[in-house]
C-alpha cells in the first residue's frame, strides 16, 4: 500500500512539473503583453518598462520560470496583474459556482446516461437502443454554446422559468444560486451524457454474455436482479472511471457554458485572463485544474477497489 501511494505520488509530481512548464512556455508564446492592455494605448516606452519591472517581467524568461515554480512551492499562484490581488484568492472566490455547476452536471449526465445505457444494452438492436444510440451521438455533436443559447431562448425567455444569466445577486441564498444554475448544468449534464451512455451500454454488452449472468437467468432470477444486482456490479469500473473523468472534465471544460450564462467561475475567470494576457491568473488556474484532474484520477484508482474487489492495490 505504501509503495503504491509513494509511486502514485511521484507519478502525480512528475505530471504538475510537465504542466507547470507547459503552461509557462505557451502563455508566453502567445501574442501580446499584459503590461501594454494594462497602461493602454497612451502609455510611454518607459511606463511599460517602469511596470515590467515591477512584475518582474523585464527578466529572462528562465528566470521567471525559476521565480514561479518557487512561489508555486510555497503555496503561491502569483500576484494577478489586473485584479491586483493573489491569484489563490482570486480563484477561490470563484469557485463556488463552477463547483457546484460540475456537481448538477455530473448528476444529471449520470441520471440520464447510466440508465439510458443499460437499457440500450438490455435491448440491443431493438428501436429503444437505435434511439438511445442516435440520441448519444448526437449529443456527443451538438456544440455546447448552441444549446445552451436555445435553452435560454425557450426557458428563460419564453417562459421565464430561470434567470437569462448570471449567479444571483449579490448575498443571495444557495437556492437562488442553485436555480440560476439549473440550465447551464443542463446544458453539460445533457450532452457529457451522452459519453456516458456509450460506455455504459458496451460495458454492460460486455458483462451481459458472461456464465455467471447467463447462471442467474437459470436460477429463475428477476430481470431486474440479474441486470442491476450481477450484469451492472460488474461492469461499474468503466462507468465509474468516465464519471470521474466526467467531473474532471465538467471542472476544466465548463468555459463556454460559464460564459454563455454570464456565470462568475473559474472558466469566465480564465477567458479574461487570457484576452488581458494576464499570466499569472492563467498559469495559476490552469496549474489547479491540472492538480484536479491528477487527484480525480487517484480517487478513481483507490473506488475500484470498493467498487471490484477483485481489483488490488
Amino acid at each position: 500500500m505504501h509503495r503504491y501511494l509513494a509511486s502514485r505520488l511521484a507519478g502525480m509530481m512528475a505530471v504538475l512539473a510537465i504542466v507547470a512548464v507547459l503552461v509557462f512556455v505557451l502563455t508566453r508564446a502567445a501574442s501580446g503583453d499584459p503590461i501594454s492592455v494594462l497602461l493602454g494605448d497612451q502609455a510611454t516606452a518607459a511606463d511599460i518598462a517602469r511596470v515590467q519591472k515591477d512584475y518582474g517581467l523585464d527578466q529572462p524568461l528562465p528566470l521567471q520560470f525559476v521565480y514561479w515554480l518557487c512561489e508555486v512551492v510555497q503555496g503561491n499562484l502569483g500576484q494577478s496583474i489586473f485584479l491586483q490581488r493573489p491569484v489563490t484568492q482570486a480563484l477561490w472566490e470563484r469557485a463556488e459556482p463552477t463547483t457546484l455547476l460540475a456537481l448538477m452536471a455530473v448528476a444529471i449526465a449520470a441520471v440520464i446516461g447510466i440508465p439510458c445505457g443499460i437499457v440500450s444494452a438490455v435491448f440491443r438492436g431493438r428501436p429503444v437502443d437505435q434511439l438511445f444510440t442516435g440520441v448519444a451521438m448526437l449529443g456527443a455533436s451538438v456544440p455546447s454554446f448552441w444549446f445552451g443559447i436555445v435553452l435560454i431562448q425557450i426557458f428563460a425567455v419564453s417562459l421565464g422559468w430561470f434567470p437569462v444569466s448570471g449567479y444571483g445577486a449579490p448575498g443571495a441564498a444557495l437556492a437562488e444560486r442553485l436555480h440560476a444554475l439549473i440550465l447551464p448544468a443542463a446544458v453539460l449534464g445533457t450532452l457529457n451524457s451522452a459519453l456516458i451512455i456509450r460506455f455504459t451500454r458496451a460495458s454492460m454488452l460486455d458483462v451481459l454474455g458472461e456464465d455467471y449472468v447467463r447462471t442467474a437467468r437459470s436460477k429463475g432470477l428477476a430481470e431486474s436482479t440479474v441486470v442491476l444486482k450481477h450484469a451492472l456490479r460488474n461492469a461499474l469500473v468503466p462507468i465509474v472511471t468516465v464519471l470521474g473523468l466526467t467531473v474532471a472534465l465538467m471542472i476544466g471544460g465548463a468555459v463556454v457554458t460559464e460564459t454563455v450564462f454570464g456565470l462568475p467561475g473559474v472558466g469566465n475567470l480564465v477567458v479574461n485572463a487570457v484576452l488581458r494576457r494576464d499570466y499569472p491568473v492563467i498559469q495559476g488556474a490552469l496549474l489547479v485544474i491540472a492538480g484536479l484532474y491528477v487527484l480525480i484520477n487517484f480517487a478513481i484508482d483507490l473506488l475500484y477497489v470498493a467498487v471490484d474487489p477483485r481489483v488490488k492495490l
